[in-house]
């Protein structure tokens, strides 16, 4: 016998090789059915999951987010069982499940159209109906390399060229399809009751714009209709209230295609909220005892190798010149930058300075230039080109503590003011002297 601590607290004991479905429906025939996974010992698992030794279980529904996450997760790959079906010569990249849903990224001739769609949710739908059981098992990794690229999936067969040589590789299977998958999912096909697709777009292989664009499928799933429902609805609603809906209709700014993406136009509306907004953050942080500072849009290469971009962000930046001769010492190499920290301090080492002079703010409304892949840049959210407020302080170790509750008493009030604070997350960050490339 084995001794299982549920979530309560509650101690049980079962027989040895039980599987974590048969305890959920020792405990009540409800609760087995609404379990979509569990959490053994701090872990997600399937519910088909054997128990060999004591462990602590927490069976998890849709109401948990590792029971959410299980039964988008499946959904993905429903909907790659329905992509594969109707276009078979289709190839697989990956297929997570994600906040609000799921996504698969697939590599096909030609974009999914919206009758593309249709056709894929009505064939998901089918795969529901033949409710397929979920089944997982393993292959050491150079036979799970042969057994991708006999199916003919490269990307798969990539992901697993990855893994460690040793690496034991796991599979699930529904019916006629098979994906390479660490799991958890739910039990069978049919527990994806209420489903949508919700766009389709592009995206690069593994995010780099170097690799060849995909075709990624976004959708989401509920357990009941009524939920996915309303999510939908919330969607519609949000999509009357997008920024870049509303701000050009509002005529505060446009785009236009010869000028190029992530570079837009603020019209004269947008310029005066900008011009607004600009002096009060100036006085406000001159009110804390900063001092503005004004920096160039550009620097030679020498400065970027000084703060470091030069070697680790140089992908990010518009850079001046032949690319040819980027690295040749000789050549005068100039590029926009893409932040100002290390200009703004050159201020503070333009002298000698005395500890009587500490703290040393400086605030800057800076524009700044980062070149972002064109599929990821979306209104006034994703940008080329984006001017912040920024600020630097030198300070002794003893008045650190304050300047950095007030940098956040700063930010907090600016978030207030302007009725963002319950939107924006954060969270603080250290520098890792075990990790000096980073």
């Amino acid at each position: 016998m084995i001794n299982i601590t549920l979530k309560d607290g509650s101690l049980k004991q079962y027989p040895k090789g039980i599987t974590v479905k048969e305890v959920a429906e020792s405990i009540s025939a409800g609760l087995a059915r609404v379990a979509l996974a569990a959490e053994i010992d701090g872990e997600v698992k399937d519910l088909s999951t054997v128990l060999d030794k004591d462990c602590t279980l927490n069976l998890l529904t849709f109401d948990s987010e590792g029971g959410k996450h299980a039964f988008r997760h499946t959904a993905s790959h429903v909907m790659a069982q329905a992509v594969k079906r109707l276009f078979p010569d289709a190839k697989l990249a990956i297929g997570p499940a994600i906040e609000n849903g799921f996504y698969y990224d697939f590599d096909v001739e030609k974009p999914f159209t919206a009758e593309d769609m249709e056709r894929i949710e009505k064939e998901m739908g089918s795969i529901v109906k033949e409710d397929l059981p979920l089944e997982r098992f393993t292959l050491p990794r150079e036979e799970a390399i042969r057994f991708m690229e006999e199916k003919g999936e490269p990307y798969k067969v990539e992901l697993i060229q990855d893994l460690p040589e040793d690496a034991v590789i796991s599979f699930y299977r529904q019916g006629d399809f098979v994906d390479l998958c660490a799991g958890p999912h739910v039990p069978s096909t049919g527990r994806i009751k209420a489903f949508k697709l919700i766009q389709a777009a592009g995206a690069y292989w593994r995010g780099d714009e170097k690799n060849k664009m995909l075709q990624r499928i976004y959708g989401t799933a509920f357990t009941k209709k009524n939920e996915l429902d309303e999510y939908i609805t919330a969607l519609e609603e949000a999509k009357k209230r997008d920024h870049n809906k509303l701000g050009r209709e509002l005529g505060y700014f446009t785009t236009v295609d010869y000028i190029g993406q992530g570079l837009p136009i603020l019209m004269p509306k947008g310029a005066k909220v900008i011009q607004v907004l600009q002096r009060f953050v100036e006085d406000e942080e001159e009110r804390r005892g900063y001092m503005l500072t004004k920096t160039p849009f550009m620097a030679k290469r020498e400065l970027y190798k000084i703060s470091g971009h030069w070697d680790h962000y140089r992908d990010g930046m518009f850079i001046l010149g032949d690319p040819a001769k980027f690295d040749d010492p000789s050549e005068e190499i100039l590029a926009l930058r893409p932040m100002t920290c290390p200009f703004q301090f050159q201020v503070y080492l333009s002298r000698l300075r005395s500890y009587r002079e500490l703290p040393f703010r400086l605030n800057e409304t800076s524009t700044l230039f980062r070149n972002e892949a064109s599929g990821e840049m979306h209104g006034l959210i994703r940008v080329r080109q984006f001017t912040i407020s920024e600020g630097h302080i030198a300070c002794m170790p003893e008045q650190l503590e304050e300047e950095f509750a007030g940098c956040l008493d700063l930010a907090l009030f600016m978030l207030r003011t302007v009725g963002l604070e319950s939107d924006v997350s954060y969270r603080f960050s250290k520098w890792d002297p075990n990790n000096k490339e980073k």
